[in-house]
This record gives C-alpha cells, sequence and structure tokens, in this order.
C-alpha cells in the first residue's frame, strides 16, 4: 500500500467530529481539575485514532496501536485489569496483525482500505475465539481480583470481537465497538465515582459511539462506492469483448 495524506479523505464533518470530540474530553480533563494528563493525552489519542478508522485509512491502526499501549498504563492504575491484558496482549498485537492486513489490501489509491466481506465460515470462527477468549479471561481475571469483574469480562468479549472485524476489514466491525463503547462507558464511570481524573475517559468513550455510529455508515458508503468503482472498470471489458464478438 502506497501511504497517503489521510487528511485527503477528510470532509468539514470529519474534522468537527474530530476536534469537538477533543473538545468534550478537554472539558471533562478541566473539571477534573486537571488532575490526570495521562488520561486527557490517551483520550484524545483514541478519537484521533476512531476518525481516522471511519475513514478507512491505515494510519488508525498505527495511532490504534499507541492508543492501546496509553490505555493499558491508565487501566493499570485503577487495577482494571481486564483492560490491561485485553489492550496489551489482545488488542496491541492485533492492531500490528491489522496494520499487515490493510496494508496488503488497498482500494486502488485512494488511500482507504479495500472493504472485506464476511463469509459463515469467517463469522463461525469469529464466534468460537470470541467465546473461547472471553470465557478463558473471566476465570483469570477472577483470580487477579479485577475490578468491576462482569463489566471487564463483557468488555473482552466485545473488544475481542471489535479487533477480529477490523482485521477481517468488515464494516460490522464499527457496531462491534459501539457495544464496546457502552460497555466501557460504564466501567469508566464507575470509575470516576472514585476519581474524577478519570472523567476525560468517561467522555471519551461517549465520543467513541458517536464517531463508531458514523464509522459504520461511512463504511457502508465506503463499500458502496468501492462496488461502484469496481463495476465500472468491468463495463469496458465486457463492451470491448461484445463489440469484438461482432466484428466476428
Amino acid at each position: 500500500m502506497k501511504f497517503t495524506n489521510p487528511f485527503k479523505l477528510f470532509k468539514p464533518l470529519d474534522y468537527i467530529l474530530w476536534i469537538g470530540g477533543i473538545i468534550v474530553v478537554f472539558v471533562g480533563f478541566a473539571l477534573s481539575n486537571f488532575e490526570d494528563w495521562l488520561s486527557f493525552l490517551t483520550s484524545a489519542i483514541g478519537i484521533t485514532g476512531v476518525i481516522f478508522g471511519a475513514k478507512g485509512h491505515i494510519i488508525s491502526q498505527m495511532i490504534g496501536l499507541v492508543f492501546a499501549v496509553l490505555y493499558s498504563v491508565v487501566a493499570f492504575y485503577f487495577k482494571y485489569y481486564g483492560e490491561l491484558i485485553t489492550y496489551s496482549f489482545m488488542t496491541a498485537p492485533m492492531a500490528i496483525v491489522s496494520i499487515i492486513s490493510w496494508a496488503k489490501n488497498p482500494f486502488k489509491n485512494t488511500g482507504e482500505v479495500k472493504v472485506g466481506r464476511l463469509d459463515p465460515k469467517k463469522v463461525g470462527v469469529l464466534a468460537v475465539l470470541t467465546a473461547g477468549v472471553t470465557t478463558a479471561f473471566y476465570f483469570i481475571l477472577r483470580a487477579l481480583g479485577n475490578a468491576n469483574l462482569l463489566v471487564s469480562t463483557l468488555s473482552i468479549a466485545t473488544s475481542f470481537l471489535a479487533a477480529g472485524l477490523t482485521f477481517l476489514r468488515s464494516r460490522w466491525y464499527a457496531i462491534a465497538y459501539c457495544a464496546n463503547d457502552a460497555v466501557l462507558f460504564v466501567l469508566w464511570l464507575l470509575a470516576a465515582l472514585d476519581s474524577l481524573s478519570y472523567l476525560p475517559l468517561v467522555l471519551c468513550t461517549a465520543m467513541f459511539l458517536v464517531l463508531d455510529i458514523y464509522g459504520f455508515v461511512s463504511w457502508n458508503l465506503m463499500q458502496k462506492r468501492q462496488t461502484e468503482a469496481e463495476k465500472a472498470e468491468e463495463t469496458p471489458y465486457v463492451a470491448e469483448r461484445d463489440d469484438a464478438q461482432d466484428m466476428q
């Protein structure tokens, strides 16, 4: 894949959502008396990654890798070991794998990744893996004394599913992340009740939900646009073939 300027894919709405999201998180940071710079920085980077992901640009996965590392540190401080393990040993490696997958599957020279399509086999394998990983981590987290065990376990399930769909370049990744956003919102809201320093992450997950909904809409349009472009390329070939047959 030839690396292209990701901002070429941006429209005014993308800038509004991106800048607006960071402003919302900064307000939360201010309300927490500027207590935790790491939570704010992590949130701002996360929002940036999600908006680039909505445009289907490979840089989103690179930013996602940075976010996974920083988020793991924040989770460690609050003893959210489920989030720590998930983002350190699952989300971060999956981001690396997704970078490779997306790099191998560009859509022409548009800067977009080629949208993938699911089939029953892929869905079945992903479902089995998600169930297995979720079950295993439930017992691991229980042994570690993880805070808010059930919510953290649900977060692992939705995170793994979303990461898998991202690797497969499926538009449904955004819906899986919407489910994960809802879980994370509850998780960090519970943390914020203990310390306002986590308020930026509460607002960040709320913005994630908005941006992932936008991402699903964006990927649907992207898939439609790519399909139409591929059909347009096939049409001249069909016309030339018909002309050749007529001449014979």
